[in-house]
């Protein structure tokens, strides 16, 4: 497929890239700088412009394809990462405004063109456990698409904003709108870093899991090929949690009182990644315990 991939200069899109170029997609990257990954192609500029979006959309994104004389090739896809990643990097208005006007561009540009399939970025941070003022526990464990999205900071109310604009506009297109509720992204060479994490309570905001960057590419790929769903958010993380501790443990520390919903396996993610599994064919082949 022809993909224009938003923010694939960032964490995450790094890794994205190169897997969905190695999968055979043909990816242009659209970013404030652009990556320096054999096979893709840089378009610079900047999402809040809505101009820019359908300029990037529109033309050619190299020389090679001016030689067939056929004028500009459609894209088959967008994929949407750009966005400010966290609070406290920018003023909270302005990482409000800066992602949900970003997403709102991308979803009216391309589904305006016709383009039949678009993947956007969400977040763990909507269940409003992460970026929580204090402590805050999930209603049922484990935690899956259909547990209420209640957040309480900007950067979490963007990516809920995202999520409806996506609803309203597959709706209205009736194309394939694909939210991946990202958790806590880990390159590879961060297992060395940061892992293993013995004391569980350092990744309670991230509901105890995390998803490597290789495993995310896989999981863009499989929403790539999977056609028909129409509007679908799905959790995307690596199937067992970041601590060491088992959890059925972490549950009787951390989530006292916290109604479980199934059993679990020995170190099971309690965030469920079952949807993705059954929809998408979703299968991560990484995991950190592997890696140290």
């Amino acid at each position: 497929m022809r993909i224009l991939f938003t923010g694939g200069s960032g964490k995450a899109g790094k890794h994205v890239v190169p897997y969905l170029i190695e999968q055979g997609h043909e990816v242009t990257n659209f970013d404030k700088v652009p990556l320096d990954v054999p096979g893709v192609k840089n378009l610079t500029g900047d999402l809040t412009e809505a101009g820019q979006v359908w300029g990037a959309l529109t033309q050619p994104a190299d020389f090679d394809e001016l030689e067939d004389g056929t004028g500009v090739r459609p894209y088959d896809a967008v994929v949407h990462f750009a966005a400010i990643p966290r609070i406290m990097i920018a003023p909270d208005h302005e990482t409000f405004r800066v992602n949900t006007m970003g997403t709102y561009n991308v979803m009216e540009a391309a589904l305006g063109l016709g383009i039949r399939k678009v993947i956007f970025a969400s977040s763990e941070t909507t269940y409003g456990i992460c970026f929580a003022d204090g402590e805050r526990k999930p209603e049922y464990y484990p935690i899956d698409e259909e547990h209420p999205v209640v957040p309480g900071d900007s950067y979490a109310m963007s990516k809920v904003a995202n999520e409806v604009c996506g609803q309203c506009f597959q709706h209205r297109s009736g194309a394939d709108v694909y939210g991946i509720r990202i958790n806590n992204v880990i390159e590879p060479h961060e297992y060395a870093e940061m892992f293993p994490f013995e004391e569980a309570g350092q990744r309670r905001r991230n509901i105890f899991a995390y998803i490597d960057a290789r495993d995310l590419g896989h999981a863009v790929d499989r929403m790539l090929k999977t056609d028909g769903l129409g509007f679908e958010v799905f959790n995307i993380a690596n199937a067992d949690t970041s601590v060491t501790m088992p959890s059925a443990d972490v549950a009787e520390q951390f989530y006292s009182g916290v109604e479980r919903k199934r059993e679990m396996g020995e170190f099971e993610t309690f965030y469920s990644i079952e949807k993705a599994k059954e929809l998408l064919g979703y299968a991560p082949k990484h995991s950190w315990r592997d890696e140290v």
